[in-house]
């Protein structure tokens, strides 16, 4: 078996400013409709493809309907969607890889009701720049440590013949990258579990109030 880990490896950190983020600075300052917006996430995050001859699109206009209606994002105003749900759509394709909808919306829900408005401090322009700043310093930090998994995977299995070697040497990289993300991937979980139970006797209050009629 023949894979050129450390090209491929390569080929990605030469990527990752690409791949970790869209600048505020090139979403539109202007409102789109549905088409504009569908066009231009397509069109921005094509690079992130698997599947580079895909001609399936990234967003679709039932996708962005139905984030809607499940209020991950607020519904756009005389059919028109703005920089802050441009930058929540954003946010919502690099979550929907590792997190179901149902969690998203928890951990989006304080934001699009908080901050979502052009009078709030801080901006979504703002809470969206600080974030992926804070990506970006990491980043040489991120390099560092897939290196330092691939260097690990290279020792390991170095009394088998070189083909099977190969193989499990690559094998074992894949599974010290997958380790770290089931690991991370748990952690999120029991923050989004924490966010649920704190938000759940709020929710429940507000009904028994509705239904006593009582203020």
């Amino acid at each position: 078996m023949s894979v050129d880990v450390e090209e491929i490896l390569n080929s990605i950190l030469e990527q990752m400013g690409d791949i970790m983020q869209m600048k505020s600075a090139e979403i539109p300052n202007i409102s789109l409709y549905m088409d504009q917006v569908t066009t231009f996430m397509n069109d921005k995050l094509e690079y992130s493809r698997r599947d580079h001859e895909s001609k399936e699109p990234i967003f679709t206009k039932t996708m962005i309907n139905n984030y809607a209606k499940n209020n991950l994002i607020p519904p756009p105003e005389k059919k028109k969607y703005s920089k802050e749900h441009m930058m929540i759509l954003i946010l919502i394709y690099y979550f929907k890889n590792i997190m179901s909808i149902g969690d998203i919306q928890v951990l989006t829900a304080p934001l699009t009701a908080q901050y979502f408005s052009e009078e709030a401090a801080p901006s979504m322009q703002e809470i969206y720049d600080q974030v992926f700043a804070a990506g970006e310093q990491r980043m040489d930090g991120l390099k560092e440590d897939l290196y330092a998994k691939y260097e690990t995977s290279l020792t390991l299995f170095e009394d088998v013949p070189k083909e099977d070697r190969e193989y499990l040497q690559l094998f074992s990289y894949v599974c010290l990258l997958s380790y770290d993300i089931f690991i991370k991937k748990l952690l999120i979980e029991r923050i989004v579990d924490e966010m649920k139970e704190q938000t759940q006797p709020e929710a429940k209050g507000k009904k028994e109030k509705n239904k006593s009629g009582k203020e």
